[in-house]
């Protein structure tokens, strides 16, 4: 009888304590799926945050690329507009010390020498040995080329044009234009020979009729200016 009782007694302690492990097991278990879930969750969280720190990088060093280079082109640009300057100064500089040398030559009509010459020779004279262009004989043809520039814009170096009446005639270096806007040539007239005159002289002023610019501004000629010769000159 005691025996039983005793086996009945462990079968139902035994009975209870797999209950509880089977309880315990059923519990727990989720947790430590929530666990494991979480610490996944943070991972994945972090290999986000360092892809968006390394896309960031990569953006960040493709934009300090990108400044870069456009400001090395900026440099290159600004040399560049320097270097143009300094060889259109250069060669404007170049053909008024060319053409003050003839100062004080007499004119000759159709002369093309320092014993005596006229106003287009003069004008191809000097840009021919200072610039390398060849300019055309007479004055009418030389007023065809370059690029067409408004009084109130004459530089040095520029070409202008005069007449007596509808046929261009004549032709002078720009020499300087003062801080009030007074405009020098250098020219051959019939009066004086090679001097410098202004455009506010009675005279002259009223006979001008345009200008143009022969060199560009890199110090090159317009249209690759060509030899183009007459046997008429038509000149002052």
């Amino acid at each position: 009888m005691k025996k039983r009782v005793l086996f009945y007694l462990v079968a139902l302690v035994t009975t209870v304590s797999l209950q509880s492990c089977a309880t315990n097991y059923v519990v727990s278990k989720p947790a430590t799926y929530t666990k494991e879930y979480k610490t996944d969750a943070k991972l994945a969280s972090i290999d986000n945050k360092k892809m968006e720190q390394d896309k960031q990088k990569l953006i960040d060093s493709f934009l300090a690329e990108k400044a870069a280079s456009i400001a090395n082109a900026k440099k290159a640009i600004n040399n560049s507009e320097i270097a143009k300057a300094i060889k259109y100064n250069k060669t404007i500089d170049g053909i008024l010390t060319e053409a003050e040398t003839y100062l004080g030559t007499p004119y000759r009509y159709g002369g093309t020498t320092r014993r005596g010459i006229d106003c287009s020779a003069f004008v191809l004279s000097v840009f021919g040995a200072a610039a390398g262009l060849t300019l055309p004989r007479v004055a009418a043809s030389q007023a065809q080329e370059g690029e067409r520039i408004e009084k109130e814009n004459l530089q040095k170096g520029d070409l202008i044009f005069f007449s007596h009446g509808r046929r261009i005639s004549h032709v002078g270096i720009v020499e300087s234009v003062t801080e009030e806007g007074e405009i020098k040539f250098i020219h051959a007239a019939t009066s004086k020979g090679v001097m410098i005159s202004s455009l506010n002289d009675s005279y002259w002023g009223p006979k001008y009729r345009f200008a143009k610019r022969v060199i560009n501004e890199q110090g090159e000629a317009y249209n690759n200016l060509a030899a183009v010769t007459s046997a008429t000159p038509a000149n002052f």
